[in-house]
């Protein structure tokens, strides 16, 4: 049987060329390819748009305060929050603060700065130049020169007029931890600002997950508006312009449009979560016989591979997930993190909410630190919203009940197990989930896999 991938295979044909009535058909199938891959591309770019948005208009935070995420419900519209240890951030409009500068009290705390192409280029806290002892950033925005008066800053230049400042306090005691945010100030490097507040989202819904249909293409035109040109997205930008998005113009799709719009942003999203939740990057299974991947597949934060940038691979962590920083990429024992994603079970079918698994935990996890599983829903891809209101398992609970060799069994499934529920993560039936296993400060056993983990399996 042959089989051609060519859906215009079949157009009308005028000798060599294409008959001048199929050229209206010709033209919308170009259209529609140049939107699916421009979908791909701009994953990282609306994503932090979306979560901007929800900053001002849920939560009516500007440009000088800082959200800061406690509960479970403050994180259920986070893509892949982890449910251990509070988020405190903004995203911050450069052209309107110009050059920003950030203080930081001493502290055990990790995080950065990054563009809305989720580029880092700032680190601060722990693995930063600071080193965890505090002090203050200077972020200049593209094009400033440094001024000659900030030798006692830490300089860093954003590769971004829109940029995300973030951090997490590692400190297990609440109030240590409380007292660091409250310490933290945000301010123009000329004139005053007014003091720094801290915002919860005092559980109001929100979302931080990609719109979808024409909202995508909507929010990806607003920011755009507010952003520098990179040389390297400059084919894409023209890809934009042909489908009505330009700098300095309205977007106002005619029907046309706005169907190939929304129908290429339903089959950008298929091929994300295929790209995402099926990865065939090379090595992406982190031991051959597990169903666990490396869920992090770019190298660098800049994006860039040997001879290529890396689209796919940024468009598969973008989707199912915000943030990217060199800490999730250590090599280093006993600093930052590593990420693990299992999207199906052991026989490889997708999680099913309505049944049950286990993951058998092998003794002596290496993470110094601590370290967690986590459920999160598969379509929002944000932690899962269940009548138990609890996503994770890991060292740190205190009730976690091991077996006598030191392992542990994680149960999932709609109903707790008949050992009980201390072990138990409950599932949502009608909804696939897929599950990140974190390692803060993993160590030689993880980086040379002597150490094992077991495959999320099927209960008997």
């Amino acid at each position: 049987m042959n089989t051609s991938y060519n859906p215009l295979s079949d157009v009308p044909m005028d000798g060599e060329l294409p008959s001048r009535a199929a050229l209206p058909a010709i033209f919308d199938q170009l259209d529609y390819q140049l939107a699916c891959q421009a979908y791909l591309w701009a994953l990282p770019l609306v994503s932090y748009a979306q979560w901007q948005s929800q900053h001002r208009k849920v939560f009516g935070a500007g440009d000088f305060d800082l959200v800061h995420y406690v509960t479970y419900r403050d994180r259920l519209g986070l893509i892949t929050a982890n449910a251990t240890t509070p988020y405190i951030l903004n995203f911050i409009d450069l052209n309107a603060t110009g050059p920003l500068v950030i203080e930081v009290p001493p502290g055990h705390t990790a995080g950065g700065f990054s563009d809305f192409w989720q580029r880092e280029f700032g680190i601060l806290g722990e693995m930063g130049p600071d080193q965890g002892l505090g002090g203050k950033h200077l972020i200049l925005p593209p094009g400033h020169t440094q001024p000659s008066d900030v030798d006692s800053y830490f300089v860093h230049r954003a590769t971004g007029m829109n940029i995300m400042f973030g951090f997490r306090t590692l400190d297990p005691d609440p109030e240590v931890a409380r007292e660091l945010v409250s310490g933290v100030r945000v301010r123009p490097l000329a004139g005053a600002a007014a003091p720094t507040r801290l915002i919860s989202p005092d559980g109001r819904p929100w979302t931080g997950d990609q719109p979808r249909g024409l909202d995508y293409w909507v929010r990806l035109h607003q920011i755009y508006q507010h952003e520098i040109v990179d040389e390297r997205d400059r084919f894409y930008l023209a890809m934009l312009r042909q489908l009505g998005i330009e700098k300095d113009k309205p977007f106002d799709p005619d029907a046309r449009l706005t169907a190939i719009l929304t129908d290429a942003t339903a089959a950008g999203e298929l091929m994300a979560q295929a790209n995402t939740f099926a990865k065939r990057f090379p090595g992406a299974k982190y031991w051959p016989d597990r169903a666990w991947d490396l869920a992090v597949q770019l190298d660098h934060s800049d994006q860039r591979g040997p001879s290529y940038d890396q689209l796919l691979e940024r468009a598969s962590w973008f989707y199912e997930a915000v943030s990217f920083s060199e800490a999730m990429k250590s090599r280093t024992p006993g600093v930052g993190q590593a990420y693990l994603g299992a999207y199906t079970d052991a026989a490889g079918a997708w999680l099913d909410g309505g049944s049950a698994y286990t993951l058998h935990v092998p003794a002596n996890p290496p993470a110094k630190l601590f370290w967690s599983v986590t459920v999160y829903d598969s379509w929002t891809r944000c932690l899962i919203d269940n009548d138990q209101q609890r996503g994770d398992r890991g060292s740190r609970d205190a009730d976690l009940v091991a077996n006598s060799d030191g392992s542990v069994d994680v149960h999932f499934g709609p109903t707790p197990p008949a050992t009980g529920a201390t072990n138990w993560i409950q599932t949502i039936p009608g909804k696939h989930w897929f599950s990140y296993f974190r390692f803060y400060g993993p160590l030689a056993p993880y980086f040379d896999r002597s150490w094992k983990l077991g495959d999320i399996t099927a209960a008997e």
